[in-house]
C-alpha cells in the first residue's frame, strides 16, 4: 500500500492550515508495518518537520501534491482536497481527512461517487459509546485554546469590552456561556474556570449535565439547552462559546440574530461549530480573509481550524489518534479493516460509488452502509 501525505492547502477561509496529517515518527511506524509513504516537499514545514526528517525515516519526498495524490492508494490529509486537486484522485483510492462533507461543495461529493472513492471522515469515526476518538484531540486543543484567544479579544485594544476574564477582588469575573458539553465544551469550561471566570454550560442531554456537575464539583452552572434558557444565558454572556456537534451533519442554529442583538457591545462569540456551518445565525466563514468580524457590535471569532494555531502539538495529537486505524488498514487492507472495526466503518462518507450518509446531494447514489460492507465482505471472502 502506498500512502500519500500532501502539503495542506486551506480550503476554508480562516487560519492558514499548517498541520500535516502524519509526523515523521508516525511515518516511521506505518513503514515498519509494511507501507510505502510519499510526502510532498514542504508538507511538514508548518509544523516544524523538514523533508530531511521524513527521508530519514524512510519516506520518499516528491515535488508536488499532484504527484503525491496521483500515486497514492491512501491519501492522508488534514482537510479535504482543494478543488484543483480533485482530478488528481485516482479511481478507487481511499481518502482520510477531516472532510466535513455536510458543508462541502456538491461537486466534491460527485467526484467521490464517480471515482468510487472510499472517503473516511476523521470527525465521524465513532466508537459504540458515541466517543469520537480522532476528533477528540482536536476538540481538546480548541477548548484549551479558547481561554487564551478570548482573553486577548476582550481587551480594549481589540475592540472588546475591556474586561479581565478572572476579575480581581471587588470586581467580578467575566461570564462565559458554553453551548455544548462535549469534549470541546468540557475543556473550555475547565480552562475558563481555572483562571477564575464564571462558567455556564448548556446541553440538551440531562445525563451529560449531571456528569459535568460532578466533574466540576458544582463550580460550573449547568442548564438544559432549551430555547428559553439559551435566550436568557446568551443575553448576559461576556463570552459565548459555540461547541455544538452533530456528527456528519450541519450544526443546528441555536442562537438567532435577535439574541446576538441583545448582547452587550464588545462581547465575544467564539463559534467553534463553524466548520459544520456554525450554531450562531450571525456566524460566517468571514467576509474577508480575516477570521474576526463584528456583527451588531459583538465580536465574532469563527476560525474553522483553530488547532492549526498550534500546528506541531496538533500534528502529534492527530498522529497518535490515527495510527491505530492506519495499522489495521496497512496490515489487513481497507475492506477487512472496515469489516472488523465498527468505529472506522462509521467514519465512511462514501464507499463503492455511493454516499453512505445524509448529505446535501439528493441526486447522487446512496446505499445502506451495512449492506455495502456486507457485499464487500462477501466479495473478499470469495
Amino acid at each position: 500500500m502506498l500512502i500519500g501525505i500532501p502539503k495542506e492547502r486551506s480550503v476554508l477561509k480562516g487560519i492558514e492550515e499548517k498541520r500535516v496529517s502524519l509526523s515523521p515518527a508516525g511515518v516511521r511506524e506505518v513503514i515498519a508495518w509494511g507501507a510505502d509513504v510519499v510526502v510532498a516537499s514542504g508538507a511538514g514545514l508548518g509544523a516544524g518537520f523538514t523533508d530531511e526528517e521524513y527521508r530519514a525515516v524512510g519516506a520518499r519526498v516528491v515535488y508536488s501534491n499532484e504527484e503525491t495524490i496521483r500515486r497514492a492508494d491512501l491519501i492522508l490529509k488534514v482537510q479535504r482536497p482543494a478543488p484543483d486537486e480533485w482530478n488528481f484522485l485516482k479511481e478507487r483510492a481511499t481518502l482520510m481527512a477531516f472532510l466535513h462533507l455536510a458543508v462541502a461543495p456538491k461537486e466534491f461529493l460527485r467526484v467521490l461517487v464517480e471515482k468510487r472513492i472510499t472517503a473516511i471522515g476523521f470527525e465521524i469515526v465513532q466508537e459504540p459509546d458515541g466517543a469520537l476518538p480522532i476528533l477528540r484531540s482536536s476538540s481538546e486543543i480548541a477548548g484549551k485554546m479558547a481561554v487564551q484567544i478570548a482573553g486577548r479579544l476582550l481587551e480594549s485594544t481589540f475592540g472588546g469590552r475591556g474586561i479581565l476574564l478572572g476579575g480581581i477582588p471587588g470586581i467580578p469575573p467575566a461570564d462565559v456561556v458554553i453551548l455544548g458539553g462535549g469534549t470541546l465544551g468540557y475543556y473550555a469550561a475547565r480552562s475558563f474556570l481555572g483562571i477564575g471566570a464564571s462558567v455556564y454550560i448548556l446541553d440538551k442531554d440531562m445525563k451529560r449535565l449531571m456528569e459535568l456537575d460532578k466533574l466540576f464539583e458544582g463550580k460550573v452552572v449547568t442548564a438544559l439547552a432549551t430555547a428559553s434558557n439559551i435566550e436568557k444565558f446568551v443575553a448576559f454572556a461576556d463570552v459565548l462559546i459555540g461547541a455544538v456537534l452533530v456528527p456528519g451533519q450541519r450544526a443546528p442554529i441555536l442562537v438567532t440574530k435577535e439574541m446576538v442583538q441583545r448582547m452587550r457591545p464588545g462581547s465575544l462569540i467564539m463559534d467553534f461549530s463553524i466548520d459544520q456551518g456554525g450554531c450562531v445565525e450571525t456566524s460566517t466563514l468571514t467576509p474577508s480573509e480575516e477570521f474576526l468580524f463584528t456583527s451588531y457590535g459583538v465580536t465574532h471569532f469563527c476560525a474553522p481550524n483553530v488547532p492549526a494555531m498550534v500546528a506541531r502539538t496538533s500534528t502529534h495529537a492527530l498522529t497518535n489518534a490515527v495510527l491505530p486505524y492506519l495499522r489495521e488498514i496497512v496490515q489487513d487492507g481497507v475492506l477487512p479493516a472496515l469489516k472488523r472495526d465498527g468505529a472506522l466503518r462509521r467514519g465512511l462518507y462514501a464507499f463503492a460509488g455511493a454516499l453512505t450518509r445524509a448529505l446535501p446531494a439528493p441526486d447522487l447514489p446512496r446505499a445502506d452502509l451495512e449492506r455495502l460492507v456486507e457485499e464487500a465482505k462477501d466479495a473478499l471472502d470469495e
